[in-house]
């Protein structure tokens, strides 16, 4: 005796025009399931609504669509409970769900999937379930960019070498260099929220490709599933994967700047550098070297920064020769946004934890922000502020560091009369100019490192974090 929905042929529920069962080895490489079960809780979601739009439209018996519905609320328990049966011979998410309804409620399960498709079914599921996910993502920016707003306020004093090439340029102050972060994953927040409406259309009743012959309402259907509107052309309802494109770029950039950081503070907790110390909570031993206390976490999160950037161009691969419309190329498509969007999760949640209990050591990223002639754009600047031509202040400077690194002294070093001596206009008042504080505190330019501008940097990022 056959389950309904089984052929002669085999037990697939698309089985009825073969007359021999698929290949055992095809068959586990074409199922799904082990990736798009997943989007379960989604899947249900979108058969609850299809049926009721169904039921409204009259297309199903009211008694019909009430059994789907408690069937599918049933089924969505053992789901969040883990005592679902998951099985390959029924390829993915939709077949073992369709199939575990039908054996609980009879034949009016197999009425479930009247004026709809796979192909429609998974884009709707996918859409609902980036969207929770692009919210999850949002929400850990945000708390993010509070630490780094909170260290910011916390360490406001603190100066460092700020760097360009790796090499001492001029110094900042600490506060400054996280709040470029604070920039950059503000950036990261605003290109997810900006996505949601792109993302935010239904396919479900687009069917196959062509849409269906049965009077449904599609905009009552996305309306029952929170969607902003339902996909306006059938053919790209089931083809499109801009979405899940989009939301890969969106994870890229975010982890790239993350990795970035972790960049930064692996050099940063060197014994070389020695301006921070990474707590031990999220640093790791050597099994032969007792002294070692490594970085692993900043490392596997520049590590993994590869592998996001590599899902992203993998999926362009996949769609970059697709005709329309739907293709079964496109099953590539969950695994990359699924481990990208879990992969960015976990790492905003690490750094909003590590980065609170990370130990600054002012004095010695304030005495590395006084080497390497930190002052000599200012003594430039100091001078063409009494009047020299930039260019001929810069050929002054020049020379001046020539001779003090043959030396092995600073510019504060020289006496004045050899500062004179290479230039008529400085004057006594240059030490002070010279000093590290006068250095930070002349960068006073909207968006530059002097204190004051710091701070109301610090005070526009709370009133951004309170308006997202």
């Amino acid at each position: 005796m056959k389950t309904s929905g089984q052929s002669e042929s085999g037990s697939a529920l698309w089985a009825g025009r073969f007359s021999e069962r698929t290949d055992s080895l095809a068959s586990e490489f074409n199922a799904s399931v082990d990736v798009d079960r997943v989007m379960a809780l989604e899947d249900i979601e979108g058969s609850i609504a299809h049926a009721r739009m169904l039921a409204e439209q009259g297309i199903l018996e009211e008694e019909e669509a009430r059994r789907i519905v408690e069937g599918l609320g049933e089924l969505r328990e053992e789901v969040q409970e883990g005592r679902f049966e998951w099985s390959a011979e029924d390829e993915d998410v939709h077949m073992n769900l369709e199939r575990a309804l039908t054996r609980r409620i009879g034949p009016a399960g197999g009425k479930l999937h009247t004026a709809r498709s796979r192909n429609d079914q998974v884009a709707t599921d996918l859409r609902l379930w980036l969207k929770a996910a692009s919210r999850d993502v949002t929400a850990g920016l945000h708390v993010l960019r509070g630490v780094l707003v909170d260290l910011a306020e916390r360490h406001l004093g603190v100066i460092m070498p700020g760097y360009t090439h790796l090499q001492v340029a001029q110094p900042v102050l600490f506060s400054h260099h996280l709040l470029a972060y604070f920039e950059m994953l503000s950036r990261d927040q605003h290109r997810f929220e900006q996505a949601l409406p792109r993302l935010d259309v239904c396919p479900l009743g687009a069917g196959a490709l062509a849409g269906t012959g049965f009077a449904i309402d599609r905009h009552r259907t996305a309306e029952l599933l929170g969607f902003r509107e339902p996909a306006r052309n059938s053919l790209d309802a089931v083809s499109d994967r801009d979405f899940a494109l989009e939301f890969l770029f969106n994870v890229s950039v975010a982890v790239m700047h993350l990795s970035r950081l972790s960049e930064e503070l692996i050099v940063w907790s060197s014994a070389e550098f020695g301006f921070v110390t990474l707590p031990d909570s999220h640093t790791t031993g050597s099994s032969i070297m007792p002294q070692k206390k490594n970085p692993d976490v900043c490392e596997l999160i520049r590590a993994k920064t590869g592998r996001v950037s590599g899902q992203l161009l993998g999926l362009l691969m996949v769609m970059k020769g697709l005709p329309l419309a739907y293709n079964k190329d496109m099953q590539e498509d969950k695994e990359c946004v699924f481990d990208a969007a879990r992969t960015l999760q976990t790492i905003l949640r690490l750094y909003s934890d590590m980065l609170p209990r990370m130990v600054i050591h002012e004095a010695r990223m304030r005495q590395a922000a006084q080497v390497a002639f930190f002052n000599a754009t200012d003594l430039a600047d100091y001078l063409t502020a009494k009047g020299l031509p930039f260019r001929e202040a810069h050929a002054v400077v020049g020379r001046l560091v020539a001779r003090c690194s043959g030396e092995g002294i600073a510019l504060e070093d020289l006496p004045l009369s050899e500062l004179q001596a290479a230039c008529a206009h400085i004057e006594r008042d240059v030490y002070e100019a010279l000093s590290l504080d006068s250095v930070v505190a002349a960068r006073s330019s909207y968006g530059g490192t002097a204190r004051a501008e710091v701070e109301r940097q610090i005070e526009e990022a709370r009133k951004c974090l309170v308006g997202s």
